[in-house]
């Protein structure tokens, strides 16, 4: 065979073999990217979806304090529930003892005034709600006018004369699905989705049944799931199209028939792959590691009660982990984590079901109780702030302790942005005053704390005119923590990641390695004859292998989180002599 034929055959040949390989990868991508944005979809609106069925339900909850202040009679039923019924809700009800006895509207809706205790297809669920005095949703099932609905019954309880607790009945709303979230399964569908909406049958069965779906198949789907009451709830989303992007691939075999096309086709990948790249955040009120609320949700729920009941006394606190940087620097960011999760947890074991829970970011939470003043927080924050502690790493135990602040509405301020600051300032107190504290916010208290502490961790450490580094206190076995930008600067590290590297997180080796034994002897033997403080002369290793003369001036403290602890200035020692030579010949 002629060169002329043969060598475009073997071009052609190992360009489909290149750009198959790579529509592979860029198909994989594709699919991956696709999931991803899927997921956050599905999230985003899952989470719309769960606020739209709460606020659904959040008409029982308006019902039951109407019936609470009229002390369980049902005055003006009509003016009230036509008042807060909405488009989406078939009917709301009354079901005195279990029976449902009034319905608005009641046109249309009067067969179904039915014993809801006895009823064989809904007395089991009603009687775990009234007997655990928690929500239940039940559906779907289909509604007289032919469309499906959800009902929500919500157990009421009441006290009679000599104060002891009864169950009064259920405040009970219809919902008509898929009308209640109509808005979020349509823009959905509209972006070119395929979904799913099924919920627990009942709390003791978790088998799931479906609530509404799009007419499409759901394969391989990625979900979101949440609670409602003591139901589970998952939401299921896929693209209409599927998984792949057929017409990509497509374009990319495309370019197979030439070498011209070939390249062309590798380039418009990779520089489709960078253009396509894009971020995407997801719209909840929860915090995905704690599983409690995110600052947006407790912001927004903590205005809504304090709007609902502006005459009500509420406490927030604010609080967060002390020390947190050095867990996460020493024992890395994913046994952060786990303090992050074990103090969340501890939060939803020790404070009452009414309770607001929020995490605001980074190591910072917050609490709002209802109805509750100073003297009812007080006991309660104090108690919580000294709970121990823990997380484990590497099969041991460690310790850390929190630091909080809280104040009072209205006595301190008259808006929810407004507590919150005083409360910050309280915590910020504390944080002045030696951490691991509870104070309440009183008048008086400077709301600038918090930009006196972050003045005193941070530009002391960085700015002080001397170099200093914290180490493990061991014999054997030291490790470095921290270095300030002076002792950086003097040694010629340029941060602290470098330090760490080129010293294996070790003291020792920052000792020129004949002088190793003999300091450390030193040191240890000022230590150990009862001193807090040593002094020793030597060679410190600088980051060019070279060595700088230095005076070392060490103190050993006791940390409750890390033990024996170094910390070490240091003074370059020619520059003492030339500055102060004087002084040392008098």
């Amino acid at each position: 065979m002629k060169k002329k034929t043969l060598v475009p055959l073997i071009i052609f040949f190992v360009g489909i073999c290149l750009v198959g390989f790579i529509a592979y990868q860029a198909d994989s991508r594709s699919k991956e990217q696709i999931r991803i944005t899927a997921q956050l979809n599905a999230e985003t609106y899952g989470e719309r979806i769960k606020n739209e069925i709460t606020n659904g339900i959040a008409i029982t909850d308006t019902l039951q304090q109407v019936l609470i202040s009229q002390n369980g009679k049902f005055d003006h039923f009509d003016t009230i529930a036509n008042n807060i019924i909405s488009d989406s809700i078939e009917s709301v009800q009354l079901a005195p003892d279990g029976i449902v006895t009034v319905i608005y509207p009641a046109a249309g809706n009067e067969v179904g005034k039915i014993d809801l205790i006895h009823d064989k297809d809904r007395g089991r669920i009603s009687c775990y709600a009234r007997d655990n005095h928690t929500l239940i949703v039940q559906g779907p099932f289909e509604l007289k006018q032919g469309e499906s609905g959800i009902a929500v019954r919500n157990p009421l309880f009441l006290k009679d004369e000599s104060g002891d607790e009864y169950f009064w009945g259920f405040t009970i709303a219809i919902l008509r699905v898929p009308d209640i979230f109509s808005d979020s399964i349509s823009a959905l569908s509209n972006f070119g989705y395929e979904y799913k909406l099924s919920k627990t049958a009942s709390p003791w069965d978790n088998t799931y049944e479906v609530v509404c779906q799009s007419n499409g198949q759901i394969i391989s789907s990625v979900s979101y799931d949440f609670t409602i009451g003591e139901e589970n709830w998952k939401f299921e989303v896929m693209p209409k199209s599927g998984w792949g992007n057929v017409a990509f691939v497509a374009v990319i075999i495309g370019f197979f028939t030439s070498i011209v096309l070939i390249m062309s086709c590798l380039t418009w990948v990779w520089l489709s792959s960078k253009k396509n790249k894009n971020k995407f955040q997801a719209l909840a009120h929860m915090d995905s590691l704690t599983n409690i609320y995110n600052r947006y949700g407790f912001d927004e729920l903590a205005e809504k009660m304090i709007a609902k009941n502006p005459k009500s006394h509420f406490v927030v606190a604010l609080f967060d982990i002390d020390d947190f940087k050095f867990i996460n620097d020493i024992y890395g960011h994913a046994y952060g984590d786990k303090a992050l999760k074990n103090l969340a947890d501890s939060m939803k074991n020790f404070f009452p079901s009414n309770a607001l829970l929020g995490r605001n970011g980074g190591d910072e939470f917050c609490i709002f109780l209802p109805n509750c003043t100073y003297d009812d927080a007080e006991e309660q924050l104090e108690q919580f702030t000294k709970i121990p502690r823990v997380f484990s790493c590497n099969g041991k135990e460690y310790q850390f302790y929190i630091s909080l602040g809280y104040a009072e509405y209205p006595t301190f301020a008259s808006n929810r942005s407004q507590l919150m600051r005083c409360a910050d300032a309280a915590l910020y107190e504390i944080k002045l005053h030696g951490k691991n504290g509870c104070m309440a916010y009183k008048n008086g208290l400077q709301l600038g704390a918090r930009k006196q502490l972050g003045f005193a961790l941070k530009d002391i450490s960085e700015h002080l005119p001397g170099a200093f580094i914290i180490y493990r206190a061991d014999k054997t076995d030291d490790e470095l923590f921290y270095a300030n930008h002076e002792f950086l600067r003097m040694t010629g590290y340029k941060n602290m990641d470098e330090l760490f590297r080129l010293a294996k997180k070790s003291f020792r080796n920052l000792i020129r390695e004949d002088e190793q034994q003999k300091i450390e002897s030193s040191i240890w033997e000022q230590i150990d004859s009862g001193n807090e403080n040593d002094y020793i002369h030597f060679h410190l290793r600088k980051a060019d292998g070279s060595y700088l003369s230095v005076l070392d001036h060490g103190r050993i403290v006791n940390s409750q989180q890390y033990g024996r602890v170094f910390y070490v200035l240091f003074t370059d020692w020619e520059d003492m002599h030339i500055h102060y030579g004087d002084k040392f010949s008098e």
